[in-house]
């Protein structure tokens, strides 16, 4: 993977969306759906940026995206996430290919997961009557800053 000016910025503003979509999320419950376009449009970018073949490269990082996306709509479909959080999970399956996709909802999951006890603890703590709503966005981003981290700092193994 070259990793030359063009890569370095595309991580750069891949980061910013992120950050400013955990925050908006913990904000607000909501991510922009700006954010999410750009993200996703950024995506081809990337793929060029690093050499990916329009086939079967580009191709197969195109079905793992739709995939996933697929894969989490059933999750907003029974209620179990917002629209803006299977976007954003969407677009970044845009991004990394499967198996570090993989990784980072598997991550996204743990830290979810502890993000939703932390705030349940907080919520019962203050005898809050108001049904709990969990900004997962910001789980999701902090998952993919980490996933992008790996290849960031490790590429010379």
């Amino acid at each position: 993977m070259g990793w030359g000016f063009m890569t370095i910025a595309l991580l750069g503003v891949l980061a910013l969306l992120l950050v400013s979509a955990g925050i908006e999320d913990a904000r607000t419950r909501e991510i922009a759906n700006w954010k999410n376009a750009a993200i996703a449009l950024l995506a081809p970018l990337w793929w060029y940026a690093n050499g990916l073949e329009p086939w079967p490269g580009m191709a197969i990082q195109l079905g793992v995206g739709l995939g996933v996306f697929a894969l989490f709509c059933a999750a907003f479909y029974l209620g179990q996430m917002g629209g803006g959080d299977v976007k954003l999970i969407g677009a970044l399956g845009l991004w990394l290919p499967a198996l570090p996709l993989l990784h980072m909802l598997v991550l996204m999951s743990i830290l979810g997961g502890v993000l939703t006890l932390v705030m349940l603890i907080e919520h019962r703590w203050r005898r809050r009557q108001a049904a709990l709503e969990i900004p997962y966005g910001v789980a999701i981003a902090m998952a993919a800053l980490i996933a992008f981290r790996e290849p960031l700092f490790n590429h010379f193994s």
